[in-house]
Protein backbone atom coordinates (compact mmCIF):
# COMPACT_ATOMS: atom_id res chain seq x y z
CA UNK A 1 0.00 0.00 0.00
CA UNK A 2 2.90 2.37 0.78
CA UNK A 3 4.65 2.23 -2.39
CA UNK A 4 1.53 2.44 -4.29
CA UNK A 5 0.46 5.29 -2.43
CA UNK A 6 4.15 6.81 -2.85
CA UNK A 7 4.77 5.57 -6.34
CA UNK A 8 1.44 6.80 -7.33
CA UNK A 9 2.40 10.26 -6.12
CA UNK A 10 5.67 9.86 -8.12
CA UNK A 11 4.10 8.94 -11.23
CA UNK A 12 1.51 12.27 -10.68
CA UNK A 13 5.08 14.52 -10.96
CA UNK A 14 5.49 13.11 -14.44
CA UNK A 15 1.89 14.73 -15.04
CA UNK A 16 3.22 18.44 -13.69
CA UNK A 17 5.41 18.19 -16.54
CA UNK A 18 2.36 19.27 -19.19
CA UNK A 19 2.69 23.12 -17.61
CA UNK A 20 5.99 22.75 -19.69
CA UNK A 21 5.67 21.17 -23.18
CA UNK A 22 3.29 22.81 -26.25
CA UNK A 23 -0.21 22.56 -26.78
CA UNK A 24 -1.49 19.07 -28.07
CA UNK A 25 2.10 16.85 -26.67
CA UNK A 26 -0.26 16.18 -23.10
CA UNK A 27 -2.40 14.08 -25.33
CA UNK A 28 0.16 12.51 -27.16
CA UNK A 29 1.84 11.81 -24.05
CA UNK A 30 -1.77 9.97 -22.82
CA UNK A 31 -2.03 8.47 -25.60
CA UNK A 32 1.42 6.42 -26.23
CA UNK A 33 0.72 6.11 -22.76
CA UNK A 34 -2.74 4.41 -22.50
CA UNK A 35 -1.40 2.14 -25.66
CA UNK A 36 1.33 0.60 -23.13
CA UNK A 37 -1.72 0.73 -19.62
CA UNK A 38 -3.96 -1.14 -22.68
CA UNK A 39 -1.59 -4.41 -22.83
CA UNK A 40 -2.56 -7.21 -21.20
CA UNK A 41 -0.16 -6.72 -18.18
CA UNK A 42 -3.04 -7.19 -15.46
CA UNK A 43 -3.61 -10.94 -16.88
CA UNK A 44 -0.44 -11.88 -17.27
CA UNK A 45 0.57 -11.19 -13.83
CA UNK A 46 -2.85 -12.42 -12.29
CA UNK A 47 -1.78 -15.42 -14.35
CA UNK A 48 1.28 -15.88 -12.98
CA UNK A 49 0.50 -14.79 -9.59
CA UNK A 50 -1.92 -17.84 -9.48
CA UNK A 51 0.53 -20.17 -11.27
CA UNK A 52 2.85 -19.45 -8.29
CA UNK A 53 0.82 -19.22 -5.33
CA UNK A 54 -0.59 -22.92 -6.45
CA UNK A 55 3.09 -24.14 -6.99
CA UNK A 56 3.98 -23.44 -4.00
CA UNK A 57 1.59 -24.91 -2.46
CA UNK A 58 1.75 -28.27 -4.18
CA UNK A 59 5.14 -28.30 -4.15
CA UNK A 60 6.06 -27.96 -8.00
CA UNK A 61 8.74 -25.32 -8.35
CA UNK A 62 10.16 -26.85 -11.31
CA UNK A 63 6.83 -26.97 -13.69
CA UNK A 64 6.57 -23.61 -12.46
CA UNK A 65 9.67 -22.24 -13.96
CA UNK A 66 8.73 -24.20 -17.74
CA UNK A 67 5.63 -21.97 -17.11
CA UNK A 68 7.72 -18.72 -16.44
CA UNK A 69 10.07 -19.02 -19.11
CA UNK A 70 7.23 -19.81 -21.56
CA UNK A 71 5.31 -17.14 -20.81
CA UNK A 72 8.65 -15.10 -21.34
CA UNK A 73 9.45 -16.46 -24.60
CA UNK A 74 5.38 -16.05 -25.46
CA UNK A 75 5.61 -12.29 -25.16
CA UNK A 76 8.95 -11.77 -26.72
CA UNK A 77 7.69 -13.60 -29.93
CA UNK A 78 4.13 -11.74 -29.78
CA UNK A 79 6.00 -8.09 -29.33
CA UNK A 80 8.43 -8.89 -32.12
CA UNK A 81 5.33 -9.16 -34.65
CA UNK A 82 3.71 -6.56 -33.19
CA UNK A 83 6.95 -4.39 -33.57
CA UNK A 84 7.16 -5.12 -37.38
CA UNK A 85 3.73 -4.57 -37.96
CA UNK A 86 3.90 -1.09 -35.79
CA UNK A 87 6.89 0.32 -37.77
CA UNK A 88 5.42 -0.82 -41.76
CA UNK A 89 2.15 1.50 -40.36
CA UNK A 90 4.20 3.93 -38.59
CA UNK A 91 3.10 7.15 -41.10
CA UNK A 92 -0.86 5.66 -40.57
CA UNK A 93 -0.30 5.44 -37.02
CA UNK A 94 1.38 9.06 -36.88
CA UNK A 95 -1.20 10.60 -38.74
CA UNK A 96 -4.03 8.88 -36.85
CA UNK A 97 -2.63 10.13 -33.50
CA UNK A 98 -2.05 14.01 -34.70
CA UNK A 99 2.23 13.15 -34.34
CA UNK A 100 4.86 14.47 -36.29
CA UNK A 101 7.87 13.35 -34.35
CA UNK A 102 8.19 9.30 -34.72
CA UNK A 103 10.60 8.70 -31.55
CA UNK A 104 8.19 8.90 -29.01
CA UNK A 105 6.44 5.96 -31.02
CA UNK A 106 9.78 3.67 -30.88
CA UNK A 107 10.38 4.67 -27.23
CA UNK A 108 6.74 3.11 -26.81
CA UNK A 109 7.70 0.26 -28.68
CA UNK A 110 11.04 -0.76 -26.45
CA UNK A 111 8.49 0.17 -23.60
CA UNK A 112 5.72 -2.37 -24.51
CA UNK A 113 8.75 -5.05 -24.50
CA UNK A 114 9.23 -4.05 -21.27
CA UNK A 115 5.72 -3.98 -20.09
CA UNK A 116 5.12 -7.34 -21.14
CA UNK A 117 7.96 -8.89 -19.21
CA UNK A 118 7.24 -6.91 -16.41
CA UNK A 119 4.23 -8.65 -15.03
CA UNK A 120 5.65 -12.06 -15.21
CA UNK A 121 7.95 -11.54 -12.68
CA UNK A 122 5.92 -8.96 -10.65
CA UNK A 123 3.00 -12.02 -10.89
CA UNK A 124 5.73 -14.77 -9.30
CA UNK A 125 6.62 -11.87 -6.57
CA UNK A 126 2.67 -11.56 -6.35
CA UNK A 127 2.42 -14.91 -5.80
CA UNK A 128 5.37 -15.80 -3.43
CA UNK A 129 3.30 -12.67 -1.29
CA UNK A 130 6.86 -10.79 -1.42
CA UNK A 131 5.43 -7.51 -1.52
CA UNK A 132 8.55 -5.80 -0.33
CA UNK A 133 10.34 -6.17 -3.20
CA UNK A 134 7.08 -6.08 -5.62
CA UNK A 135 6.42 -2.49 -3.85
CA UNK A 136 10.61 -1.77 -4.23
CA UNK A 137 9.64 -2.68 -8.24
CA UNK A 138 6.93 0.06 -8.34
CA UNK A 139 8.81 2.29 -6.20
CA UNK A 140 11.60 2.03 -8.64
CA UNK A 141 9.61 2.28 -11.91
CA UNK A 142 8.27 5.78 -9.96
CA UNK A 143 11.24 7.46 -9.25
CA UNK A 144 12.76 6.61 -12.92
CA UNK A 145 9.65 7.75 -14.78
CA UNK A 146 9.91 11.19 -13.13
CA UNK A 147 13.67 11.44 -12.70
CA UNK A 148 14.25 11.13 -16.61
CA UNK A 149 11.14 12.76 -17.76
CA UNK A 150 11.85 15.87 -15.83
CA UNK A 151 15.37 16.38 -16.92
CA UNK A 152 14.48 15.24 -20.34
CA UNK A 153 11.55 17.89 -20.60
CA UNK A 154 13.03 20.69 -18.81
CA UNK A 155 16.32 20.58 -20.11
CA UNK A 156 16.19 18.95 -23.69
CA UNK A 157 12.76 19.96 -24.06
CA UNK A 158 12.12 16.50 -25.27
CA UNK A 159 8.23 17.15 -24.62
CA UNK A 160 6.16 13.95 -25.23
CA UNK A 161 9.18 12.09 -26.26
CA UNK A 162 11.26 12.61 -23.37
CA UNK A 163 8.36 11.94 -20.40
CA UNK A 164 7.79 8.55 -22.43
CA UNK A 165 11.99 8.52 -21.91
CA UNK A 166 11.44 8.52 -18.47
CA UNK A 167 8.60 5.32 -18.63
CA UNK A 168 11.59 3.61 -20.34
CA UNK A 169 13.87 4.14 -17.71
CA UNK A 170 11.46 3.37 -14.92
CA UNK A 171 9.81 0.31 -16.34
CA UNK A 172 13.60 -0.58 -16.54
CA UNK A 173 14.56 -0.63 -13.06
CA UNK A 174 11.69 -2.11 -12.26
CA UNK A 175 11.68 -5.17 -14.25
CA UNK A 176 15.38 -5.71 -13.22
CA UNK A 177 14.68 -5.53 -9.78
CA UNK A 178 12.08 -8.00 -10.22
CA UNK A 179 13.63 -10.46 -12.33
CA UNK A 180 16.04 -10.59 -9.95
CA UNK A 181 13.95 -11.09 -6.76
CA UNK A 182 12.30 -14.02 -8.62
CA UNK A 183 15.59 -15.64 -9.87
CA UNK A 184 15.28 -18.41 -7.62
CA UNK A 185 12.52 -19.76 -9.00
CA UNK A 186 13.02 -18.63 -12.65
CA UNK A 187 16.49 -20.44 -12.84
CA UNK A 188 15.54 -23.68 -11.86
CA UNK A 189 15.83 -26.25 -14.36
CA UNK A 190 12.54 -26.47 -15.54
CA UNK A 191 10.12 -29.49 -15.52
CA UNK A 192 7.24 -30.26 -18.02
CA UNK A 193 3.97 -29.20 -17.01
CA UNK A 194 0.40 -29.60 -17.57
CA UNK A 195 -0.60 -27.87 -20.54
CA UNK A 196 -4.08 -28.57 -21.33
CA UNK A 197 -4.63 -28.00 -17.24
CA UNK A 198 -2.43 -24.62 -17.69
CA UNK A 199 -4.55 -23.59 -20.13
CA UNK A 200 -8.09 -24.14 -18.36
CA UNK A 201 -6.35 -22.08 -15.51
CA UNK A 202 -5.30 -19.75 -17.84
CA UNK A 203 -7.85 -18.74 -20.30
CA UNK A 204 -10.65 -17.63 -17.87
CA UNK A 205 -7.76 -15.51 -16.63
CA UNK A 206 -6.63 -13.93 -19.37
CA UNK A 207 -10.57 -13.02 -20.80
CA UNK A 208 -11.32 -11.64 -17.61
CA UNK A 209 -8.59 -9.68 -16.65
CA UNK A 210 -8.48 -8.40 -20.33
CA UNK A 211 -11.66 -7.35 -20.22
CA UNK A 212 -11.26 -5.17 -17.22
CA UNK A 213 -8.17 -3.61 -18.56
CA UNK A 214 -10.44 -2.74 -22.01
CA UNK A 215 -12.72 -0.74 -19.44
CA UNK A 216 -9.94 0.79 -17.14
CA UNK A 217 -7.58 2.12 -20.10
CA UNK A 218 -9.51 2.09 -23.46
CA UNK A 219 -11.49 5.29 -23.78
CA UNK A 220 -8.12 7.24 -23.64
CA UNK A 221 -7.24 5.87 -26.83
CA UNK A 222 -10.39 6.24 -28.53
CA UNK A 223 -10.73 10.06 -27.61
CA UNK A 224 -7.46 11.19 -28.84
CA UNK A 225 -9.33 9.77 -32.27
CA UNK A 226 -12.12 10.87 -31.80
CA UNK A 227 -11.89 14.61 -30.58
CA UNK A 228 -9.52 17.40 -31.34
CA UNK A 229 -6.05 17.66 -28.98
CA UNK A 230 -7.03 20.52 -26.46
CA UNK A 231 -9.86 18.06 -25.48
CA UNK A 232 -7.53 15.04 -25.76
CA UNK A 233 -5.28 16.89 -23.20
CA UNK A 234 -8.01 18.20 -20.94
CA UNK A 235 -9.40 14.65 -20.88
CA UNK A 236 -6.14 13.00 -19.84
CA UNK A 237 -5.96 15.18 -17.29
CA UNK A 238 -9.28 13.96 -15.54
CA UNK A 239 -8.74 10.46 -16.38
CA UNK A 240 -5.06 10.54 -14.43
CA UNK A 241 -6.57 12.18 -11.62
CA UNK A 242 -9.72 10.15 -11.53
CA UNK A 243 -7.32 6.90 -11.93
CA UNK A 244 -5.70 7.11 -8.79
CA UNK A 245 -8.79 6.11 -7.17
CA UNK A 246 -8.15 2.49 -8.64
CA UNK A 247 -4.28 2.73 -7.84
CA UNK A 248 -5.35 3.12 -4.21
CA UNK A 249 -7.56 0.07 -4.04
CA UNK A 250 -6.22 -2.28 -6.27
CA UNK A 251 -3.29 -2.92 -4.21
CA UNK A 252 -5.65 -4.80 -1.80
CA UNK A 253 -7.26 -7.04 -4.39
CA UNK A 254 -3.04 -7.88 -5.28
CA UNK A 255 -2.37 -8.92 -1.82
CA UNK A 256 -5.85 -10.69 -1.48
CA UNK A 257 -5.77 -13.00 -4.75
CA UNK A 258 -2.45 -14.83 -3.86
CA UNK A 259 -4.09 -15.57 -0.36
CA UNK A 260 -7.25 -17.13 -2.27
CA UNK A 261 -5.60 -18.88 -4.27
CA UNK A 262 -3.35 -20.51 -1.99
CA UNK A 263 -6.76 -21.08 0.52
CA UNK A 264 -8.11 -22.74 -2.16
CA UNK A 265 -5.62 -24.75 -3.36
CA UNK A 266 -5.89 -26.36 0.52
CA UNK A 267 -9.30 -26.26 0.78
CA UNK A 268 -9.34 -23.53 2.92
CA UNK A 269 -12.27 -20.77 4.10
CA UNK A 270 -11.49 -17.49 3.91
CA UNK A 271 -13.99 -14.63 4.61
CA UNK A 272 -10.92 -12.09 3.13
CA UNK A 273 -13.00 -11.11 0.10
CA UNK A 274 -15.76 -9.79 2.23
CA UNK A 275 -13.15 -7.15 4.28
CA UNK A 276 -11.49 -6.02 1.18
CA UNK A 277 -14.69 -5.46 -0.40
CA UNK A 278 -15.70 -2.92 2.22
CA UNK A 279 -12.55 -1.24 2.46
CA UNK A 280 -11.97 -1.01 -1.26
CA UNK A 281 -15.98 0.28 -1.75
CA UNK A 282 -15.42 3.34 1.42
CA UNK A 283 -11.68 4.44 -0.13
CA UNK A 284 -13.30 4.49 -3.73
CA UNK A 285 -16.07 6.39 -2.72
CA UNK A 286 -14.47 8.76 -0.57
CA UNK A 287 -12.49 9.54 -3.14
CA UNK A 288 -14.50 9.87 -6.18
CA UNK A 289 -16.33 12.99 -3.47
CA UNK A 290 -13.07 14.32 -2.75
CA UNK A 291 -12.59 15.07 -6.24
CA UNK A 292 -15.75 15.78 -7.10
CA UNK A 293 -15.69 18.54 -4.26
CA UNK A 294 -12.13 19.46 -4.93
CA UNK A 295 -12.12 19.36 -8.42
CA UNK A 296 -11.15 22.79 -9.57
CA UNK A 297 -8.82 23.51 -7.13
CA UNK A 298 -6.84 20.30 -8.13
CA UNK A 299 -7.05 21.04 -11.54
CA UNK A 300 -5.79 23.85 -11.07
CA UNK A 301 -3.16 23.49 -8.75
CA UNK A 302 -1.68 20.58 -11.30
CA UNK A 303 -2.60 21.43 -14.58
CA UNK A 304 -2.55 24.62 -16.59
CA UNK A 305 -4.99 27.31 -16.15
CA UNK A 306 -7.42 26.70 -19.78
CA UNK A 307 -7.64 22.88 -18.41
CA UNK A 308 -9.76 23.65 -14.74
CA UNK A 309 -13.38 25.01 -16.99
CA UNK A 310 -13.37 21.76 -19.20
CA UNK A 311 -11.25 18.98 -16.73
CA UNK A 312 -12.43 20.29 -13.85
CA UNK A 313 -16.60 19.81 -15.49
CA UNK A 314 -15.92 16.30 -16.29
CA UNK A 315 -13.41 14.90 -13.16
CA UNK A 316 -17.12 14.06 -11.51
CA UNK A 317 -18.10 11.90 -14.04
CA UNK A 318 -15.11 10.16 -14.35
CA UNK A 319 -14.47 9.56 -10.94
CA UNK A 320 -17.46 8.27 -10.35
CA UNK A 321 -17.21 5.52 -13.14
CA UNK A 322 -14.03 4.58 -11.39
CA UNK A 323 -15.99 3.04 -8.41
CA UNK A 324 -18.08 0.77 -9.82
CA UNK A 325 -15.11 -0.50 -11.35
CA UNK A 326 -12.91 -0.56 -8.56
CA UNK A 327 -15.22 -2.67 -6.45
CA UNK A 328 -15.81 -5.04 -9.37
CA UNK A 329 -12.25 -5.42 -9.82
CA UNK A 330 -12.27 -7.01 -6.30
CA UNK A 331 -14.88 -10.07 -6.91
CA UNK A 332 -12.85 -10.24 -10.18
CA UNK A 333 -9.87 -11.52 -8.12
CA UNK A 334 -12.29 -13.23 -5.88
CA UNK A 335 -14.07 -15.55 -8.92
CA UNK A 336 -11.18 -16.11 -10.66
CA UNK A 337 -9.06 -17.01 -7.62
CA UNK A 338 -10.84 -20.26 -7.38
CA UNK A 339 -10.20 -23.26 -9.81
CA UNK A 340 -13.74 -23.76 -9.85
CA UNK A 341 -14.04 -20.54 -12.34
CA UNK A 342 -15.47 -21.45 -15.65
CA UNK A 343 -15.04 -20.10 -18.65
CA UNK A 344 -18.69 -18.60 -18.29
CA UNK A 345 -18.04 -15.46 -16.00
CA UNK A 346 -14.60 -14.70 -18.56
CA UNK A 347 -16.22 -14.64 -21.54
CA UNK A 348 -19.37 -12.62 -20.27
CA UNK A 349 -16.82 -10.24 -18.82
CA UNK A 350 -14.85 -10.44 -22.10
CA UNK A 351 -18.04 -9.80 -24.65
CA UNK A 352 -19.07 -6.86 -21.92
CA UNK A 353 -15.39 -4.78 -22.80
CA UNK A 354 -16.18 -5.61 -26.68
CA UNK A 355 -19.72 -4.22 -26.45
CA UNK A 356 -17.93 -1.40 -24.27
CA UNK A 357 -15.36 -0.65 -27.62
CA UNK A 358 -18.18 -0.84 -30.21
CA UNK A 359 -20.25 1.10 -27.73
CA UNK A 360 -17.96 3.75 -27.83
CA UNK A 361 -17.18 4.33 -31.48
CA UNK A 362 -20.96 5.19 -31.79
CA UNK A 363 -21.65 7.30 -28.95
CA UNK A 364 -19.06 9.94 -28.55
CA UNK A 365 -20.33 13.71 -29.16
CA UNK A 366 -18.95 14.57 -25.78
CA UNK A 367 -16.62 14.03 -23.53
CA UNK A 368 -19.26 13.42 -20.74
CA UNK A 369 -20.68 11.35 -23.40
CA UNK A 370 -18.01 9.05 -23.76
CA UNK A 371 -17.79 9.08 -19.71
CA UNK A 372 -21.31 8.11 -19.31
CA UNK A 373 -21.25 5.53 -21.46
CA UNK A 374 -17.89 4.18 -19.54
CA UNK A 375 -20.21 4.54 -16.13
CA UNK A 376 -22.78 2.26 -17.94
CA UNK A 377 -20.32 -0.54 -18.89
CA UNK A 378 -18.91 -0.75 -15.68
CA UNK A 379 -21.65 -0.91 -13.67
CA UNK A 380 -22.84 -3.91 -16.05
CA UNK A 381 -19.37 -5.45 -15.11
CA UNK A 382 -20.16 -4.78 -11.49
CA UNK A 383 -23.23 -6.73 -11.79
CA UNK A 384 -21.82 -9.34 -13.69
CA UNK A 385 -19.59 -10.23 -11.17
CA UNK A 386 -21.35 -9.75 -8.39
CA UNK A 387 -24.13 -12.31 -10.31
CA UNK A 388 -21.60 -15.15 -10.74
CA UNK A 389 -20.44 -14.39 -7.28
CA UNK A 390 -23.58 -14.92 -5.38
CA UNK A 391 -24.32 -17.70 -7.81
CA UNK A 392 -20.97 -19.45 -6.75
CA UNK A 393 -21.52 -19.12 -3.08
CA UNK A 394 -25.19 -20.30 -3.28
CA UNK A 395 -23.49 -23.60 -4.97
CA UNK A 396 -20.69 -23.61 -2.46
CA UNK A 397 -23.22 -23.57 0.08
CA UNK A 398 -25.78 -26.70 -1.48
CA UNK A 399 -22.29 -28.56 -2.29
CA UNK A 400 -21.55 -28.22 1.75
CA UNK A 401 -24.76 -29.31 2.68
CA UNK A 402 -24.76 -32.33 0.60
CA UNK A 403 -21.88 -33.29 2.06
Amino acid sequence: MIANVAGGALMYGVHLLNKFIPQGEYGSFGAMLAVVLLLPTIPLQMVLAQQTARALAHGKERELSGVIRFFWLLSTGVWLVGAVMVLLLQQSILRHWQMTDPAGLWITLVIVLLSLWLPIFWGVLQGQQNFLWLGWSMLASAIGRLAVAAFAVVVLHAYSSGMMAGVLLGIGAAFGIAAWQSRGLWRLKPAPFDWRGLLRQVIPLILGFLGFQILFTADTILVKAYFSQTDADFYVAAGTLSRALMWLVLPLAAVMFPRLVHSAAKSEKSNLMGMVLLVTGALAMAGALGLSLLGPWIVRLIYKPDFVEVAAAILPWYASAMVPLALANVLLNNLLARPASTLVPALCIFCLALGYLFALTQFHGSLVTVLKVLGVFNLGLLAICAWFTWRGRQIRLQEGNGS
